[in-house]
């Protein structure tokens, strides 16, 4: 038996401290905006910020005299427990404001939000006040980069480094520095978030939204999670295909390593065209697009599963757009829908059935596997077959002509057994509390991909409020452990974590 881990435990209380500051800051947001509209529960929204705010000052001023250092385990608990004191603090304003009265259901939104998964209880979004529409936009926009590494862009001036968590927090098998000093690194990578969100705001209020909903789709684009202010999600602007295509471009980036976007700025295109999962993330999507495109033009009828709005183009056009739209949507794990794509033929529901399971690029704000592991998965497979004809060859998995150790690769393997494991459990989960076999399937993959819509009762043109108590925490759970990339949460659940040993 090893000895009980000794835990810094005021360094931890200060950092949730530090959380709770970043939320209420941004819950009196929420209540500015709803000040400028006028909805009517601005003094809901500024109490819930005040208070989280306050408890949060509280929090860090009493543990402000602790040990700088911070090691692996603590990291660990930061990263995983910040994100469960986020979603709990979060709630708050649900709750104040009457939005969603039930705490399950409000803990539930939150955790979908931060997540960015996108599944939501609500069954009428449009009669819910400005104020709290941001609120919900604005738990995705804050989860997307991931709170955490906000936290790390001011650490230095706090006397703390935060390696250890932009570890636990950098999604990905990989984490590129665009430069050496971490707090660096996460300070350009919010900037390029920013500036992203800037200009979809600005081009969807050109293209004929309104400022409120381009501001929060933006917000929603960017962070890949999938929050609309209208009911139809983008289906509402089915007549203004321009609107559709701004959102396509900014899904196809949010899902793109933002390293690469970093480097499309210092004018390096050449990392970006021989960057191998790029060019594969790229691929996926033709291949897919296409696929869709042509089912949809010879089998289905994009005017009849439109949640609104007839089209106003040809038929090509329409088969092309919803096809591009709906594969990015799901492979990025943005989850917004132009039409309910489980009418489309039983082949394409088994389709992006599968495409919840693929991801986006590594870096990106997107959940899922990621396709630089599919991609090292199959490069090792193929050299299985090499191994076996040459059992003596030294013959290792190259990833943009470098050679991948082995221990990158068993972790890629790991995670690959351990993501189908939870999924299975998870499926298995929900199918105990009497949900049929397509509904449990698509809800556990969904909340493990942080996709949102998925199929059967929880489809594109439901949500998840029919879902029982016990089944939205279980799917609650599901949507943390794939959004902090199931390790660093489910490592807290083994008993040699707690120990020293």
């Amino acid at each position: 038996m090893g000895k009980r881990l000794r835990l810094n435990y005021k360094i931890i209380l200060y950092f949730f401290g530090l959380l709770l500051v970043f939320n209420g800051g941004f819950i009196l947001l929420s209540a500015l905006v709803s000040l400028l509209y006028q909805d009517g529960v601005t003094l809901q929204l500024l109490l819930s910020g005040l208070g989280v705010l306050i408890f949060g000052l509280f929090g860090m001023l009493h543990h402000r005299n602790h040990n700088k250092e911070m090691n692996k385990r603590e990291g660990y608990i930061v990263v995983a427990f910040g994100w469960i004191v986020m979603s709990l603090s979060g709630a708050i304003p649900y709750l104040a404001t009457g939005s969603i009265p039930n705490f399950t259901d409000a803990f539930f939104e939150t955790m979908s939000g931060f997540t960015t998964t996108g599944a939501s209880i609500l069954n009428d979004i449009e009669i819910l006040p400005n104020g709290v529409l941001f609120w919900r936009s604005l738990t995705h926009w804050i989860g997307g980069m991931g709170i955490i590494v906000l936290a790390v862009a001011i650490l230095p001036l706090l006397g703390i480094g935060g390696m250890q968590l932009f570890a636990a927090e950098a999604p990905g098998p990989n984490a590129d520095k665009l430069h050496p000093r971490i707090t660096d690194t996460a300070k350009r990578l919010w900037l390029i978030y920013f500036g992203y969100t800037a200009a979809e705001t600005i081009l969807l209020n050109i293209a004929g939204m309104s400022f409120f909903d381009a501001i929060n789709h933006s917000m929603s684009t960017l962070s890949t999670g999938g929050f609309s202010t209208k009911n139809a999600s983008i289906a509402f602007w089915n007549d203004r295909p321009m609107i559709q295509y701004i959102i396509i471009v900014f899904m196809f980036l949010a899902g793109t390593n933002f390293v690469l976007s970093y480097f499309a700025f210092k004018g390096k295109v050449q990392k970006i065209i021989k960057d191998e999962e790029f060019k594969l993330y790229f691929k996926f999507i033709a291949i897919f697009t296409l696929v869709a495109a042509i089912l949809i033009y010879f089998r289905a009828d994009v005017s009849v599963s439109s949640i609104a709005h007839p089209q106003v183009l040809g038929e090509g056009e329409s088969a092309f757009r919803h096809g591009l739209f709906q594969v990015l949507a799901i492979i990025t794990t943005t989850g917004f829908v132009t039409a309910d794509y489980t009418l489309w033929t039983p082949f394409l529901v088994v389709f992006f059935f599968g495409l919840m399971f693929l991801g986006g690029s590594a870096g990106s704000t997107s959940g899922g596997v990621k396709v630089v592991r599919h991609l090292l998965l199959i490069k090792n497979g193929f050299l299985e077959f090499k191994r076996t004809l040459h059992p003596n060859a030294i013959l290792p998995v190259r990833y943009n002509k470098r050679a991948v150790s082995g221990d990158i690769v068993f972790n890629i393997l790991g995670f690959f057994i351990l993501y189908m494991i939870a999924f299975i459990i998870g499926s298995l989960g929900f199918s105990m509390m009497q949900i049929d076999f397509e509904s449990s399937v698509g809800i556990a993959a969904s909340s493990l991909g942080n996709v949102g819509p998925a199929l059967g009762d929880f489809g594109p043109v439901n949500n998840y409020a029919s879902l029982p108590p016990i089944g939205k925490w279980w799917s609650a759970f599901l949507m943390l452990i794939g959004r902090l990339e199931l390790f660093t949460v489910l490592i807290l659940l083994t008993p040699f974590f707690w120990r020293n040993r």
